[in-house]
């Protein structure tokens, strides 16, 4: 409905609308990158942790998208709430061998499949498993496992655990002191800072083709003071406030339009 009244050829905010190459790059979105490009040479394990919406999920897909893939087999596991046999049988999938119902079968086939990887066909895997705070806790103990490889003496593969923060809490057990100890890259997202959010949306704006002027006073603090930085909360308060805005007849979106956007997104 806003599209044509704002003068935007599409909604910027809906992320259905938003491919790889449009990204912001914020500081959490470049520090993710660059660690995730040193973890690729390296292999080992990265950790990155981010509350929800804080855009963890994307900036790997853009790091995914932007691999040579001569160079790199990357895959991705969402699904992270399954028993270990079943883990074992989604790792079995991306890797191409065939499953097994015998834990110890799918094991071998597994460290035999990237050791080939790596060895004969120079493609290392880079393995991500997205909403990694909710693995079982033997499923942590097998991947120290399989990153074991040649008597602990080679990294066959990079492991990527994206997650929200308690994520973290749960590698500090004393369990996983073994696989904390194969860490090779961290980082804990924080979100858009103040300065960000400005040039988040302006960035928005100009990829859907509409002018900055739109924004009335006050409005980016306003935004601030409700989202704080989080991607996700701006994207959907700034699709709702321009709906709103639209529905007025406001060619400006004013801070009347925004407090009415956020009471929108109120579930009380």
């Amino acid at each position: 409905m806003f599209k044509s009244f704002c003068g935007f050829a599409f909604n910027p905010f809906d992320k259905h609308f938003l491919s790889e190459k449009d990204s912001f790059m914020s500081r959490d979105h470049k520090e993710m990158t660059s660690r995730l490009s040193y973890l690729s040479e390296v292999r080992g394990i990265g950790i990155f942790t981010a509350p929800p919406g804080f855009g963890k999920t994307f900036s790997l897909r853009c790091f995914a998208k932007g691999l040579n893939p001569n160079l790199f087999q990357m895959e991705y596991i969402c699904l992270s709430t399954v028993s270990v046999n079943e883990f074992y049988r989604q790792f079995c999938s991306v890797l191409g061998v065939d499953a097994s119902y015998r834990k110890a079968a799918m094991f071998n086939a597994v460290q035999d499949r990237l050791f080939h990887l790596y060895k004969e066909k120079r493609r290392p895997l880079i393995l991500a498993i997205d909403e990694a705070q909710e693995l079982d806790v033997r499923i942590f103990k097998d991947l120290k496992m399989i990153m074991n490889h040649g008597y602990d003496a080679l990294n066959c593969f990079a492991l990527v655990l994206t997650g929200e923060p308690h994520l973290n809490h749960i590698l500090e057990k004393p369990v996983h002191e073994a696989l904390r100890q194969r860490v090779t890259v961290h980082y804990n997202f924080e979100g858009l800072s103040d300065g960000e959010l400005a040039e988040y949306i302006y960035h928005k704006f100009r990829i859907a083709g509409a002018a900055q002027s739109i924004l009335g006073d006050g409005v980016v603090p306003a935004v601030h003071g409700y989202a704080g930085g989080n991607p996700r909360l701006v994207d959907n308060l700034m699709t709702d406030a321009l709906a709103i805005g639209a529905q007025a007849g406001k060619k400006v979106i004013d801070t009347d339009v925004v407090l009415a956007a956020a009471n929108s997104q109120s579930l009380v």
